[in-house]
């Protein structure tokens, strides 16, 4: 199944491929900054995604807490459109669903908390369950 989205006003678009059959489950996690931002996050391991930057001057690259990722926000319109983890040297994504173009294709959201959670074991659970086929293309 072929997703599309982008930030509010297009400088950060995706198109992603999804397995067929797998439900697109949107996950809502507890931390503050997700909550701030109203995002809710999916990945599928068999996934693939392409991100097109137009200005990469307008896209910043936010990390806290543990500093293992960064989130893409639009520096123009405030839309965190992904987020990225570097895992022995590969790139690993969430897409964040609240930019999908058609919504109608998400089940209901499920709470998740990862508070505490040990950076060698958060870094396994996103090379085990994030998108692996990550691109990032600058316009």
């Amino acid at each position: 199944m072929q997703i599309s989205g982008s930030c509010h006003c297009g400088n950060l678009a995706f198109e992603m491929t999804w397995p067929a059959g797998v439900a697109v489950a949107p996950r809502a996690c507890a931390c503050a900054f997700c909550q701030k931002h109203g995002a809710e996050w999916t990945a599928h391991p068999q996934a693939s995604i392409r991100v097109r930057v137009d200005d990469g001057r307008l896209v910043s690259k936010y990390h806290f807490g543990t500093n293992t990722a960064d989130f893409y926000v639009c520096a123009r319109c405030g839309v965190v459109v992904l987020c990225t983890s570097e895992i022995d040297g590969s790139v690993y994504a969430v897409v964040n669903t609240r930019a999908f173009e058609d919504r109608s294709i998400l089940s209901a959201p499920v709470a998740v908390d990862f508070d505490g959670e040990e950076e060698d074991a958060r870094l396994g659970r996103r090379a085990r369950n994030w998108i692996g086929n990550v691109v990032i293309e600058a316009v």
